[in-house]
């Protein structure tokens, strides 16, 4: 994020000193808090927009489906897997030993 700034007869970009740099999670954390700042308002502007006769159908449900989704969470979604519906995970650990002269030389295969 270096800023250039032309100086008067020079004719080349000179560089003014970077910024220092903030911490990701700090402003991350900024961001979230800025946000959050303006919830009644969102929200306000989602009810506008379901309840308004003027925006589309598919407008309407957005904004009702994001107001539900804030209050009361997403709906679970279910994970099912087998035909009994039981999630059967399967968990392989593989170690495989390659030695460097059949690996190199392309004869890796012809023996097995």
């Amino acid at each position: 994020m270096s800023e250039e700034v032309e100086c008067e007869g020079a004719g080349e970009p000179v560089r003014l000193p970077a910024r220092r740099r903030t911490s990701n999670a700090r402003t991350l954390t900024e961001i979230r808090s800025l946000a959050r700042s303006h919830t009644r308002t969102a929200i306000r502007v989602l009810v506008g927009i379901m309840r308004s006769n003027e925006a589309t159908p598919a407008a309407r449900a957005s904004a009702a489906n994001a107001i539900l989704d804030r209050g009361w969470g997403k709906a679970a979604q279910p994970v099912e897997n087998g035909e009994d519906g039981t999630l059967e995970l399967i968990h392989q650990i593989q170690r495989v030993i390659v030695h460097p002269e059949s690996a190199s030389s392309g004869d890796a295969g012809k023996d097995a």
